[in-house]
């Protein structure tokens, strides 16, 4: 017997069974079913009395042995019958209810015969019941000395005799009989020592057939621990490799362009934050080996202002610098402020989009491929075949979880030695995110905002409360400052939100007549939307209504309110990243989440968590919790998050302590050569080893 022996080959199984338990559950191999693991566990350690049964005891699956007294069929309902019967032991009754049975179960249900009955017990009228109880005459049978486990299956499956038995019958058989030869230990001695793990077999043996729900946690312990030390292991070898193969270009030189800008052209003072991450970039470019690293901060923190410095660096140094972005009003943004920025010294910017005029595309690929284009930003337009670099040392990509693999590898190819990699992100990642599945990255976090920035106000109003909120905007507009009104677009909808958007344009050019208004929408031609930021960021317009579009790449300092419409719409982070488009002044500014009356739990969340933090991180968090980690992931991670125990939303410390081992295991042995990790690695190596490359850039 053999882990990857298939199911087929067991007794009881066979051909047909297998084919219908892989369609069903993907069940395939040995190893697939014994990491099947139980979604609950059944206590039928103990027999209680009827008379102990309190208010408390509801919905506790629970099992009393007596005797069935009487059966009755009663209507109930339009035309229905339910079946009950009087279950009584010397304490008291309870009545045993089938609201769905056959004829069949009259003629099965002993009467006046000691039985077991098992199942959870409701209270109606003041009367214990118990629906559809499991009833069973052996005493053996019935009173387990282990917790029962209880796997998912389907009416399908059950169907076809393949049900909770089934699969606790042919897992008990190999835990018995097979368990030393399909079992290894895969952790050091040492490891299990200093942790308290229970072996690795021993938990095998205790998350299916736990004696008692201490031995199935410290079994559900150690296999949790298990999949996050791997996980964190197959990171940590990629990284090790990385920094040991992949060359980089040396930037030893801190210039003239660098030092120019910093001592004369710096609109403020750089922030302690700030020059860490700096600090940190620097140190990975003097090497002679490729950077790798991820730039979180939350909005408007000041990346755009780290990744310009990075970018003078490398023109220090003779090379050529990329930023790429996802949409083209980011690449937009990023070039506008950039430009600004750079306008007093003699530094050539160019923007490469979809848009850019055919004339305009030939010049710049000419002077990347002369070298005399130092700095290029653009939209996936840069990842064209005909766009050649003389000498790109530096590519930045910002939002990058926007971006496909393939993509962000095509821009690594732009040069015969890979450019540095700098990754931004202002959607910040929850801790446990960036600590699994950001494992290979260096990371850099700017956790400090711009001095003189105050925290914007967050405020959730009801939709009947829309004549204050109004009136509250015009306050703000008379005393110069600018508004945005914020409308949902959802794919399923769009022509209904859309109209939504149309509608809303029109009731706030009739409410705010002195004001001029502009739309911003994604069915605008490029030209059009660029018209309308124009207007809106220099004043002319001082109300935008919008959608989404708004989310990135939208810079108006003086824009003091956002009012945001059926904000129950939206999630988490798309909350905090529209949000950001205020408070990026010295004035007070506000953001208020209009939404119904009538809100679901997760919406009554999210609303209140963002009215309680300004805090990215902290609400990057809570959005986890309520998506979960796929979502957050996306779809470019889709399917990685395959863990059978592990949560990344309520296991953190179990990620923290593998994450930290296994960097210990990468400084004292990174080719895991010493003896006492000759397991370790030979079962990575087998289970793990190319299965986790969902690696950035790289």
């Amino acid at each position: 017997m053999a882990l990857d022996t298939s199911i087929e080959f067991l007794k009881t199984v066979g051909v047909e069974r297998a084919k219908l338990i892989k369609n069903t559950l993907g069940i395939v191999t040995v190893e697939d079913l014994l990491t099947f693991y139980p979604i609950k566990y059944v206590d039928k350690s103990r027999v209680f009395k009827i008379s102990e049964l309190k208010p408390q005891s509801l919905e506790i699956e629970l099992q009393f042995r007596g005797r069935i007294t009487e059966i009755q069929e009663l209507p109930y309902g339009k035309g229905k019958k339910r079946l009950t019967a009087k279950f009584w032991d010397d304490t008291g009754t309870i009545e045993l209810v089938w609201f769905r049975y056959s004829k069949w179960l009259l003629d099965q249900i002993p009467l006046h015969r000691e039985v077991f009955i098992f199942g959870k017990v409701n209270l109606f009228n003041g009367v214990f019941s118990m629906p559809h109880p499991e009833i069973e005459t052996d005493e053996k049978k019935a009173v387990s000395g282990t917790l029962l486990p209880v796997y998912s299956g389907s009416e399908k499956l059950t169907k076809r005799g393949i049900n909770n038995k089934f699969f606790q019958k042919i897992i008990f058989n190999l835990l018995q009989n097979h368990l030393d030869e399909l079992i290894q230990e895969n952790l050091p001695e040492n490891l299990l020592k200093s942790l308290s793990l229970m072996p690795r077999a021993e938990s095998f043996l205790n998350i299916h057939f736990p004696k008692n729900h201490a031995l199935m946690k410290e079994a559900e312990r150690r296999i949790k621990f298990e999949e996050a030390f791997f996980f964190q292991l197959g990171y940590g070898l990629k990284k090790q490799h990385h920094k040991a193969t992949v060359v980089g270009s040396p930037f030893p030189l801190v210039g003239h362009h660098f030092n120019d800008f910093y001592q004369n052209h710096l609109p403020f003072e750089l922030t302690n934050a700030q020059k860490r991450v700096l600090k940190e970039i620097r140190s990975d470019m003097k090497k002679p080996i490729q950077m790798n690293r991820l730039l979180q901060g939350d909005v408007g923190s000041g990346k755009t202002m780290v990744a310009l410095l990075s970018m003078l660096l490398a023109m220090d140094n003779g090379y050529q610098s990329c930023m790429m972005a996802p949409t083209e009003i980011l690449a937009q943004q990023h070039f506008n402020g950039i430009s600004e920025l750079l306008k007093d010294t003699d530094i050539e910017v160019r923007l490469l989009t979809g848009s850019t005029k055919t004339s305009q595309r030939k010049e710049i690929h000419e002077t990347l491929t002369s070298g005399a284009l130092p700095i290029l930003i653009g939209t996936h337009a840069v990842l064209e075949d005909v766009v050649q670099f003389k000498n790109l040392g530096l590519a930045i990509i910002d939002e990058q979880h926007r971006f496909g693999v393939a993509q962000r590898a095509k821009l690594w190819a732009k040069n015969k030695i890979p450019p540095h990699i700098l990754v931004m992100t202002a959607t910040p990642i929850p801790r446990t995110l960036a600590m699994s599945f950001y494992s290979d990255l260096d990371v850099s976090i700017i956790d400090e905002l711009p001095l003189g920035r105050k925290p914007i106000i967050t405020a959730h109003r009801k939709d009947s409360y829309r004549l204050s909120v109004y009136q509250f905007a015009k306050e703000e507009l008379n005393k110069g400052r600018q508004v945005y009104f914020v409308y949902p677009l959802i794919e399923e909808s769009e022509t209904l939100d859309y109209r939504n958007l149309i509608e809303g344009m029109e009731h706030i050019t009739d409410y705010f007549k002195n004001y001029t208004a502009v739309m911003l929408h994604g069915k605008m031609k490029p030209d059009e939307k660029e018209a309308a930021m124009q207007k809106f960021a220099s004043g002319k317009a001082q109300i935008m209504v919008a959608t989404t579009v708004i989310e990135v790449g939208v810079n108006v300092p003086n824009a003091s309110i956002m009012v945001i419409e059926s904000a129950e719409r939206f999630g988490l982070s798309q909350l905090h990243q529209l949000r950001g488009r205020v408070g990026r002044g010295s004035e007070q500014s506000f953001c208020i989440l209009m939404s119904s009356d009538k809100l679901s739990a997760d919406s009554r969340k999210r609303l209140k968590t963002m009215c309680e933090t300004n805090d990215g991180f902290r609400i990057s968090e809570v959005d986890m919790q309520l998506r979960g980690p796929g979502d957050i992931l996306g779809t470019q991670q889709s399917g990685v998050v395959d863990f059978k125990k592990l949560s990344l939303t309520e296991d953190s410390s179990i990620i923290k302590t593998s994450k930290y081992l296994v960097e210990l295991l990468m400084k004292s042995d990174p080719k895991l050569e010493h003896p006492a990790h000759c397991q370790l690695r030979d079962y990575y190596q087998k289970q793990y080893r190319g299965k986790n490359k969902w690696g950035r850039i790289s």
